[in-house]
């Protein structure tokens, strides 16, 4: 994307993520009162003054830590500082100047970008808070007086951003962003697939359960298309998340399947389908998403012999029974192995999920279905079908009139859409059909 880019930084627990869902406009990460909850780089749109830029939220900065998930923390906010084109520190007013402060400030002064310092939790209005003064010494960037919790300031902020970035520069050609949502339980690669995919450590992998908090969006674009992916939290069992800050992962996964355009579920190739593993891509079916069924790790799974593949296939098939439209794919987040096939089936299942097909087509393809089988009939009364429409897409959604809905067996709709698939593929999407009897409105 073409968009000028501005990073958040500062140590932890100073309102950084507060003051992003604040510039931003959305609660895209997550808030909460306990240091370290941001780890990743969030990104975010913001507009001010008819210009557009991007926001990266980043995790708290603790220079000179030896504990493996704060330099990987580190790491991010370091990336997001190389990226940025102008970047807002911010700082507590309540807690003062600290050492960590002045540790920040001493690497924002080596990357030579502009900087404006935000001392953050300044909630009264109208009058200079004093103990503003002395973040002076910090020798950094112009000073703003800033409530993420209120907006006091951000505005004289924003403006100063405005002065310190370059002009968005044109999209020639726009095309389509399709949203591209990376689901799954904890620790089956889905951080990794996403740094594979983009060349880069854009978010940490860790073996340890839960590093993924937030749901991340990253945008990238080759041959085939541009696209947002969306790496996302684990989903636990109900039962083992007693976290709060899990739970609101939780919510930002099943926010980020809502929004999606397709859907990876990825799946351990060693443990294969699991009870959750079928939980999450029923939220992913439910939603009428486009989908596709990835199996990870596949270079760890051992003694692989000429049907090993097409026997896992068969076991994920089974194991996902309702998703037989789903395609599945192998492949290795690790090591990159087959992860340049994802991208045309990505633009082909999202192809299949805004398909619209003419009325006429469908209701040629009624016309030899209910001759080659007759519809049901019960204590003599039999379902006369009349016509069919398509009433939307994303899903497919087709609408059936009929004599007597009640007439209408499941078993027989089930029939009717394997004959729309069979002549029209709509491979990796789910279907909608709705039965109207006469005498309902057509919407």
């Amino acid at each position: 994307m073409a968009k000028p880019l501005v990073a958040i930084v500062g140590r932890p627990n100073v309102g950084k993520s507060m003051l992003f869902n604040k510039l931003t406009g959305h609660r895209t990460s997550i808030v909460e009162d306990t240091p370290g909850v941001t780890r990743d780089r969030i990104y975010g749109d913001c507009e001010w003054c008819n210009r557009h830029f991007s926001l990266v939220d980043t995790g708290g900065i603790e220079p000179g830590t030896e504990n493996d998930m704060l330099k990987f923390m580190r790491r991010q906010a370091e990336i997001g500082i190389e990226l940025a084109d102008a970047i807002i520190m911010v700082v507590d007013v309540r807690s003062g100047v600290t050492a960590a402060d002045m540790d920040v400030a001493t690497m924002l002064r080596k990357s030579r970008k502009p900087v404006a310092l935000a001392v953050n939790k300044c909630d009264s209005i109208g009058h200079v808070n004093p103990d503003v003064f002395e973040f002076y010494s910090l020798g950094i960037g112009d000073l703003f007086e800033t409530s993420a919790v209120h907006g006091h300031g951000t505005g004289d902020l924003l403006d100063w951003v405005l002065e310190n970035i370059p002009e968005e520069e044109e999209d020639d050609g726009e095309s389509e962003i399709i949203n591209v949502a990376i689901v799954g339980k904890p620790n089956v690669g889905k951080s990794s697939l996403l740094n594979q995919i983009l060349g880069e450590e854009r978010v940490i992998v860790s073996n340890v359960a839960g590093t993924t908090r937030d749901a991340i969006d990253s945008y990238y674009e080759n041959e085939t298309g541009k696209y947002c992916l969306i790496d996302t939290a684990g989903m636990r069992r109900k039962s083992k998340v007693d976290d709060i800050i899990e739970k609101y992962s939780n919510m930002r996964t099943i926010s980020a399947i809502e929004r999606a355009d397709v859907c990876l579920i990825l799946i351990d190739a060693n443990e294969g389908v699991t009870e959750q593993d079928t939980k999450i891509a029923g939220l992913v079916h439910e939603a009428g998403k486009a989908a596709i069924i990835v199996v990870n790790k596949w270079d760890a799974v051992d003694n692989k012999e000429t049907n090993t593949m097409r026997d896992m296939e068969r076991d994920v098939r089974e194991g996902l029974s309702y998703m037989t439209y789903a395609p599945v794919v192998f492949l290795s987040a690790l090591t990159g192995s087959r992860v340049d096939k994802l991208f045309p089936m990505i633009q082909e299942v999202y192809k299949q999920n805004t398909s619209r097909i003419t009325t006429g087509a469908l209701n040629s393809i009624l016309a030899e279905a209910t001759a080659r089988v007759q519809p049901p009939s019960d204590k003599g009364r039999r379902l006369k079908i009349y016509y069919m429409t398509q009433a939307g897409t994303k899903p497919p959604h087709f609408v059936i009139f009929c004599n007597d809905a009640r007439l209408f067996h499941f078993s027989y709709q089930r029939y009717l859409e394997n004959q729309i698939r069979e002549v029209f593929g709509l491979k990796g999407t789910p279907v909608r059909i709705t039965i109207r009897q006469k005498g309902d409105k057509e919407e």
